[in-house]
């Protein structure tokens, strides 16, 4: 059976990028990798096992087309207006909470963020089937 271990992003400004995954949902540096024309950075926390691959193109002068294709990233916490209110408060912006009811029953409430080069990041509460 196959195992999810990490889903890529490229990104204009390492340091950048790192403090926000570090300051946003507690990621850390687990693996960097540099090669001559890009740059690996592997970030994961004590809470899954699953990493975030952070790819620095060097030559790269201007943000990415993020294009009509990806969609989001998604973290869970367990409380959802405290972690809303921790972003706020170190100077992100996250958007307003929102609730999704699902036509069968259960539902999420969520609250977006995008980090430095536009992607977009969904934070659900741990609920339903998001745990």
């Amino acid at each position: 059976m196959a195992k999810l271990i990490h889903s890529m992003i490229r990104v204009l400004d390492e340091t950048r990028s790192v403090g926000f995954y570090e300051m946003a949902f507690g990621l850390a540096v687990a693996d960097r990798i540099a090669f001559d024309d890009f740059t690996l950075i592997y970030m994961s926390n004590a809470e899954s096992g699953f990493e975030l691959e952070l790819t620095v193109n060097k030559g790269q002068s201007g943000p990415y087309d993020l294009g009509s294709g990806y969609g989001h990233l998604a973290v869970s916490v367990g409380d959802l207006e405290a972690e809303h209110a921790r972003l706020r408060a170190a100077g992100l912006t996250p958007k307003d909470i929102k609730v999704l009811n699902a036509p069968g029953g259960g539902g999420a409430r969520f609250f977006f963020i995008e980090d430095p080069d536009g992607y977009k990041i969904e934070v659900l509460e741990r609920s339903w089937r998001f745990r």
